[in-house]
């Protein structure tokens, strides 16, 4: 792992961790020791790598340490709505980058952000995928794999449509 993956994945889990999902010790210790494998310095990263089960309840701030110290401190949006539509985005951005499976991804945009606010236009693409792969089955004449490659089409079109409107505020 470059140090580059390393941090993208501190980030990942902070940014989950904000957004409310459960994320283990375990898992914070273990991406700590990829990051100091992978030469990230900041001075709690080696006390996080190197905690053992007993001490795992420590994780958490010692995690939020490590990221403070990077500079990475993330806060979701204060208006559930806009928290709602971060997560959409958050999960299309793991989608485009290909750390999310799609299918997965797809299914979670649906139950954690869609549905919140009410199907908003520029999701469907995306939640239609999701129930076509939640109701597929073998006599379809559609594979699972198109509605996959349809997932991540619609995620990029998502994103580029963000960008886009962005650049003209």
């Amino acid at each position: 792992m470059t140090k580059d993956e390393a941090v993208k994945q501190l980030k990942m889990l902070a940014r989950s961790r904000a957004f409310g999902h459960h994320v283990g010790s375990d898992r914070l210790i273990a991406a700590a020791l990829d990051a100091l494998l992978a030469d990230v310095d900041t001075p709690s990263l080696p006390l996080l790598a190197g905690l053992g089960r007993r001490e795992e309840p420590e994780a958490p701030g010692l995690f939020d340490q490590v990221m403070e110290e990077l500079g990475f401190v993330f806060e979701p949006p204060a208006d559930p709505t806009e928290t709602k539509r971060a997560v959409a985005y958050w999960l299309a951005e793991q989608i485009a980058d290909g750390s999310l499976d799609p299918a997965t991804g797809a299914v979670m945009i649906w139950t954690e952000s869609a549905m919140e606010l009410g199907y908003p236009a520029e999701l469907r693409p995306i939640v239609t995928c999701a129930i076509q792969l939640d109701d597929w089955n073998e006599d379809w004449t559609i594979s699972q794999e198109e509605i996959t490659s349809d997932v991540v089409r619609a995620v990029h079109e998502l994103l580029r449509n963000r960008s886009s409107s962005a650049s003209r505020r």
